[in-house]
């Protein structure tokens, strides 16, 4: 219960490690429910708050906080790559309070890519269904929020690497999308991010169940023998009595491609664990209406097709993208360096269907340069920003043909995030003049 997390807060010294909306919203609940309380609060960035009972902690030697606190109410985005936490002080996030105080069903899906996807699908399978259900997490609605307004007996909550690092519970149903190299900046490489993602396995029981993709070996990741939870492969090709839920996404413009097929086919298995009948599970393929940023079509402009997928943060995400789509003749791609191996994108880019590669600062600048020394044949323009770049794509793209930004890097050298990135794609495509 919510208020059994309260109790255990009351008595530790307790520090909120980050300042954005999910360390507001941590703050807001601590207020309501202990306002008396004495805590602290550590940002990078300044801090303005009329409060005497906190105490902050600003500047670039705000992680030194850490220890003078009993519990460390951490932020996701926040690493810890290089940071000693004392052994007596507990790292915690709302994701884990979430899990270890909630009482309703916790479907919890992680992977590197389609964690939003495959958690809208369950959320609105289990709302088809007449279930009491939120859809919860890493797409920007902190957990906690709903813990406290009790309100459903479902949660589904997409969970970041990032979010489950310091998790010490896991949900009852875990859904693994996939696991590919990202975010290696943020921890100590490949190793550490996947030990973050099976923290969604790790502290599971026999009574729950772990539904993976079955085209990826996860027992190289993980030692099932220490955990005793059903687990569930699932194909990109479905099972027996997946046809019906197969060709409803096929027919649904916004599930387009084999890794939509295997996110239906990973939903579909998630919601019949939580009892949905197929019927429900039919109807929420048929009438899912997509992601924004996430092959998001933006509209035709001077006879183009525009696709805006700016979520796609990885190579493998690209490809299946533009596999994907009809007709795509042009891509834009490139953002931050975050030491992710690219060359065998830039051999896909070399041999797929593209005609025109546009790339931006600055993985895409330097994919472009190594395809120019290795003699590409394509079309290949090099952008200073997505201005240059949205101005290319209009003057080489066909008639009749589609372009998609797709970035297959992050989006921090330039933008706040990638949902900045792909509004700013889309207002300059809007707004071009011929």
């Amino acid at each position: 219960m919510f208020q059994q997390m309260i109790e255990y807060l009351r008595p530790a010294r307790v520090l909120i490690l980050g300042f954005g909306r999910e360390g507001r919203s941590t703050y807001s609940i601590i207020r309501r429910h202990l306002p008396d309380k004495k805590i602290g609060i550590a940002d990078m960035r300044p801090i303005e708050l009329d409060d005497a009972n906190v105490t902050l902690h600003c500047g670039e030697n705000y992680l030194d906080a850490i220890e003078q606190y009993d519990i460390v109410i951490k932020t996701p985005g926040i690493s810890f790559r290089d940071v000693m936490v004392p052994k007596e002080t507990e790292v915690t996030c709302q994701t884990d309070l979430f899990m270890r105080f909630s009482k309703c069903v916790c479907v919890g899906v992680t992977g590197t890519k389609g964690k939003t996807t495959t958690s809208t699908l369950i959320y609105g399978m289990a709302k088809q269904a007449g279930k009491k259900v939120c859809l919860i997490g890493n797409m920007g609605v902190p957990v906690l929020d709903s813990l406290e307004s009790g309100d459903a007996d479902i949660a589904v909550v997409e969970m970041s690497s990032h979010q489950l690092e310091y998790t010490t519970a896991s949900p009852h149903i875990a859904v693994m999308t996939n696991i590919y190299p990202e975010h290696l900046d943020h921890y100590n490489g490949f190793s550490g991010y996947v030990a973050a993602k099976m923290n969604i396995v790790r502290h599971q029981v026999g009574c729950d169940y772990f539904i993976c993709n079955a085209e990826q070996d996860f027992d190289k990741y993980f030692n099932f023998s220490r955990v005793i939870p059903t687990v569930i492969k699932v194909s990109k090709n479905g099972g027996r009595g997946d046809e019906d839920i197969i060709a409803a996404a096929s027919a649904n413009d916004r599930l387009k491609g084999i890794h939509n097929r295997q996110n239906v086919c990973l939903a579909a298995t998630a919601a019949r664990c939580l009892g949905i009948g197929e019927s429900d599970i039919l109807e929420a393929v048929r009438s899912f209406a997509g992601i924004e940023n996430r092959m998001e079509p933006i509209g035709e402009y001077y006879g183009i097709q525009f696709y805006n997928d700016s979520i796609a943060t990885i190579p493998h995400a690209v490809e299946c993208a533009v596999d994907a789509l009809d007709n795509v003749e042009t891509l834009i791609f490139g953002g931050m360096d975050r030491g992710i191996d690219y060359s065998e994108f830039e051999k896909y880019l070399e041999t797929c269907k593209l005609r025109n590669i546009i790339g931006m600062p600055d993985t895409g600048v330097n994919i472009c340069n190594a395809l120019l020394e290795r003699g590409c044949t394509k079309n290949i323009i090099i952008a200073k920003n997505m201005e240059e770049a949205v101005d290319a794509a209009f003057r080489f793209t066909s008639k009749g043909k589609s372009c998609i930004m797709s970035p297959a890097a992050s989006s921090y050298n330039v933008y706040k995030d990638f949902e900045e990135k792909g509004k700013h794609y889309k207002e300059l495509v809007k707004a071009w003049k011929e």
